[in-house]
């Protein structure tokens, strides 16, 4: 054996080794959340209640410690030469800290779902029958470069009674250890299992592969919220059922009949509020019937926001600034001051554009027009659509759910943002009087 040969070989053995040794830490953590979901399926409101009140002191108390562990997360996304949109995602300040306590706060405010009645009827034979809400059991959440959804996931996951696995980014892997310890702080405080919220300690990728399997049985749900890659990954690779989380490729549709100065208030703010977030608009439709009245002055405020502007040639002929887009830009997420600007023929070429190139995430109509924005938000087959407000909107938070795991696109069990109430199941109580079936 040549001395290559020998050293591939030890590589090999090393890098063996090291996966086997994930994967029987992953046991461990899915094992203890299993143990925990027990224990918290059970728990009063009041003590998931006061978990998540101390978790939010705790933030307030240690924002000093999770800034310091940020900055160092910060450093190495520089040093790296992350895209500006991607540590935009990663930055925590004061203010980001004080929101993601404010979130806890607000979580715990909400009624507690867990054992509420769906729905309750009487058969004719006198069988008194409930649907009620319980909890999945254990979730386990694999999530890119946002620091604050380690905070967010872990307080939805307790009030809706079930046990977290959290696997943030490495690029975040101090940051979301930093937020990690006050939430078992909180649980301990309040007598709860410390494995009802537990963030993942390694950034070795082993790890993620370990919860796609499922963990030994132990984990129920999935929940990816990242890029397309990302998801792509764990849509393909899970042995568990998956709450899917598409890209943002948002669009605002502004009618003839819109008023201008609302059109320009709600493009700037839906593309350039923050643009590296999954509810940023990507895409401008404006109606074909309005080119002269709206095409200029919009696409001149955006450019003049700072904002590229992309489009084909009849856009790119209003301004020498304008870019000739390309057929990729009408479907790529730019989480950038990057937008596509398209003439569509009224509502109906609206709604299949957004059908041929959407992500089914959420899309806007601008109009006065009642009975466009009805045909709008009756045809448009988004999670979430909207008449007359910013596709920034798009946020659990912003919904009144207190915060949001992520905005589930597909169609099965939960779309749009996924709070407290998506993260139930329900089960069918039965009282009856000695009935038999004949």
């Amino acid at each position: 054996m040549s001395l290559a040969d020998n050293n591939a070989d030890n590589n090999n053995a090393r890098l063996t080794g090291a996966n086997d040794n994930v994967q029987a830490e992953m046991l461990k953590l899915g094992r203890a959340a299993r143990v925990a979901a027990k224990v918290l399926a059970l728990a009063s409101p009041d003590q998931k209640n006061r978990a998540l009140v101390n978790m939010a002191q705790n933030i307030r108390a240690r924002a000093n410690v999770i800034l310091s562990a940020n900055a160092i997360d910060l450093e190495r996304a520089r040093e790296q030469q992350m895209a500006a949109s991607f540590v935009d995602r990663l930055t925590l300040n004061e203010e980001r800290v004080e929101l993601m306590a404010r979130a806890i706060d607000d979580i715990a405010a909400l009624d507690d779902p867990v054992g509420s009645v769906m729905s309750q009827w009487v058969q004719p034979n006198g069988l008194e029958i409930s649907r009620v809400r319980v909890p999945i059991g254990v979730i386990g959440i694999i999530y890119e470069s946002r620091p604050n959804v380690t905070a967010d996931a872990g307080a939805l996951c307790l009030k809706s009674g079930n046990a977290a696995i959290l696997r943030g980014g490495s690029d975040s892997l101090n940051s979301s250890a930093a937020i990690g310890l006050c939430l078992t702080d909180g649980l301990k405080s309040a007598g709860l299992p410390e494995a009802c919220i537990q963030v993942v300690p390694t950034p070795d990728r082993a790890a993620v592969g370990a919860m796609l399997s499922g963990l030994d049985g132990t984990v129920d749900l999935i929940i990816p919220r990242g890029g397309k890659s990302l998801v792509a990954r764990v849509e393909a690779d899970a042995r568990v059922p998956v709450f899917s989380h598409l890209e943002g490729l948002c669009h605002v549709y502004v009618d003839k009949a819109a008023d201008l100065e609302m059109a320009k208030a709600i493009t700037l703010n839906a593309k350039l509020r923050r643009t590296g977030i999954c509810g940023a608009a990507e895409t401008l439709l404006i109606d074909e019937n309005a080119r002269a009245t709206l095409l200029s002055p919009l696409i001149e405020a955006l450019l003049e926001a700072g904002c590229e502007v992309r489009g084909p040639e009849q856009v790119c002929n209003i301004d020498d600034r304008v870019v000739k887009a390309s057929d990729s830009d009408w479907t790529t997420e730019y989480l950038d001051t990057i937008i596509s600007v398209q003439l569509v023929d009224g509502v109906d070429a609206a709604v299949d554009h957004i059908e041929n190139f959407g992500s089914s995430h959420t899309d806007a109509i601008v109009t006065d027009d009642v009975e466009a924005a009805e045909k709008f938000l009756n045809n448009v087959d988004s999670a979430i659509v909207l008449h007359n407000a910013s596709t920034q909107y798009a946020d659990g938070g912003e919904f009144g759910m207190g915060a949001e795991i992520g905005i589930a696109t597909g169609k099965m069990h939960a779309r749009g943002p996924v709070g407290v109430e998506q993260l139930t199941s329900f089960k069918y109580v039965v009282r009856g009087t000695g009935q038999v079936r004949p």
